[in-house]
């Protein structure tokens, strides 16, 4: 793989990634929906507003407009690159210290790297999560905060709840962040050297980055969804006066309540459209970052 400075990396991660947001954020609307539809209550005992992934897009423009399919955009991009930018900042530090040669190296590196962006990303995440579950009040499922914008929301949450408010689940988010970090990078790079090895396509070719971005959406959604959920359930809970989730106490209560209340597979709830919004987003994002990498490389040798 090309090397290019950590700070090159940081652009290009962040901007990747927000290219590849603005394009999957409709599925990220509809996943938000599904994963909140039921919550806490038994298969078969509460309404199903939201259908499958088709279903679920027509409900979402039938309630909120075609704009709805847009929830949460500005808050997403904002996530994605804060999260994203140290993501690849720190990976590719941990890759130019000669971390990703040693044994599982580039998952611990991944997992690292992840953890860290997942954490400064958190209030982003958080935001996008609520603005995205709000509806009208026929469609609605979960909690409803009625935010008006980003900014609203993120001096709302400051002014109710302080500094601490803002990071509010992001014990949730970390863990989801780390496995999903350190399956994509590490199966990427793997995916991407084993389909070079076979020679089925120019080894130059953009085809290259898509094929093993294919590969490694498929082990990122696998490891990533439960804790996608939970996650979801984290950063949309009501909260307290004293700014403590109503409904959940973290991540173990969190997964305790919906394993007991919903049943296991609650835990993959909306596993068809979480695909199409993760197997899309890693596709794009490994390949859009994979070809910026390319390119910034190239800039590097022509000019020097």
């Amino acid at each position: 793989m090309e090397t290019v400075p950590p700070a090159v990396d940081l652009v290009l991660g962040a901007s990747a990634c927000c290219l590849a947001c603005v394009f999957t954020n409709p599925l990220e609307v509809v996943k938000t929906r599904l994963q909140l539809q039921g919550e806490l209550q038994a298969r078969g005992t509460y309404p199903r507003l939201y259908r499958g992934f088709v279903a679920s897009v027509v409900a979402v423009v039938r309630a909120d407009g075609l704009c709805g399919l847009q929830k949460g955009l500005a808050a997403g991009l904002l996530y994605q690159g804060l999260m994203n930018g140290v993501r690849f900042y720190c990976y590719s530090l941990a890759c130019q210290a000669g971390l990703s040669q040693q044994p599982g190296g580039t998952v611990v590196a991944g997992a690292v790297a992840g953890a860290l962006g997942a954490f400064v990303g958190s209030p982003a995440y958080l935001v996008k999560t609520q603005l995205q579950a709000q509806t009208v009040a026929a469609m609605a499922v979960g909690h409803q905060h009625h935010h008006q914008s980003l900014l609203g929301a993120l001096e709302t949450i400051w002014r109710q709840q302080g500094l601490a408010g803002l990071w509010r689940g992001v014990g949730g988010a970390v863990p989801r962040v780390m496995v999903g970090s350190a399956a994509q990078l590490a199966t990427f790079a793997s995916a991407k050297a084993w389909v070079q090895e076979r020679q089925w396509l120019p080894e130059d070719s953009w085809l290259v980055a898509l094929a093993g971005g294919m590969i490694s959406s498929i082990a990122v959604v696998a490891v990533m969804t439960p804790f996608d959920v939970v996650s979801t359930r984290l950063y949309n809970q009501p909260v307290d006066g004293a700014g403590r989730g109503k409904l959940y106490g973290g991540l173990a209560d969190c997964l305790v309540k919906i394993w007991r209340q919903e049943g296991p597979l609650a835990l993959y709830k909306g596993l068809g459209p979480v695909y199409l919004r993760l197997g899309p987003h890693t596709i794009l994002s490994m390949l859009f970052w994979d070809e910026l990498r390319k390119w910034a490389w190239r800039g590097q040798h022509q000019g020097s």
